[in-house]
């Protein structure tokens, strides 16, 4: 685990992934807040490109809460069918929208407790939909953001919640909006677990990562 990042240094390496993508947007597709929250929810222990596959016929067919409850658990299971925990899932999206209906008048709530509070909704699931829908600058901790705090030094942290509060504390107010795609995008395709591709980097020369490959 690196240590800390000074200000200065992650001002600059903000400053270039900003140039590079000044406004990154997350790989899942959605068409409103309770698409959006069914396809993070959908999204744990899966991949982006798998999750879109599934719900592209899903979503064309409950893009609300009340359309996902008339589509029930079995309906639901047939679209979701090739993502892993299937079944947890199903069961968990047919819960949440029932509590959409019941709790909040069918309406995603724009607060993390709120959501939190929803069945199979936990800390990152509701970080990504305030960054995503509400454009709050709430960091969801994924193993790619995990990675690439700790490894480079911009948000060294044991646990998710510390690198998390490490973003929260250190990061520059001013990226903080676009941090969370920014360092996700990043650990997806250029500092990746096995073999980053340290040669391509646009901070290769900010970071201290000391195995950093040809």
């Amino acid at each position: 685990m690196a240590r800390q990042l000074d200000y200065l240094t992650l001002r600059a390496i903000f400053a270039r992934f900003a140039a590079a993508d000044p406004a990154p947007e997350g790989e899942l597709e959605h068409t409103n807040a309770f698409t959006l929250l069914v396809a993070v929810a959908l999204s744990a222990q899966a991949t982006d490109v798998g999750v879109n596959r599934a719900t592209r016929g899903l979503f064309a067919v409950a893009d609300t809460p009340e359309k996902m409850l008339a589509l029930g658990e079995d309906g639901l299971i047939a679209h979701i069918r090739t993502i892993g925990l299937y079944r947890n899932k199903a069961r968990h999206v047919i819960a949440l929208s029932r509590r959409l209906i019941d709790d909040f008048g069918g309406e995603v709530p724009c607060s993390r407790a709120a959501l939190q509070s929803l069945p199979g909704v936990g800390r990152k699931t509701a970080n990504v939909v305030l960054n995503m829908w509400w454009g709050m600058p709430a960091q969801a901790v994924d193993t790619h953001i995990f990675r690439v705090g700790n490894r480079t030094g911009i948000a060294p942290g044991k646990t998710v919640d510390a690198v998390e509060r490490a973003i929260e504390d250190h990061v520059p107010a001013d990226y903080q909006r676009h941090a969370h795609h920014w360092l996700i995008l990043h650990g997806r395709y250029i500092c990746k677990a096995r073999k980053p591709a340290c040669g391509t980097c646009p901070i290769h020369d900010l970071c201290p990562f000391e195995e950093k490959t040809a």
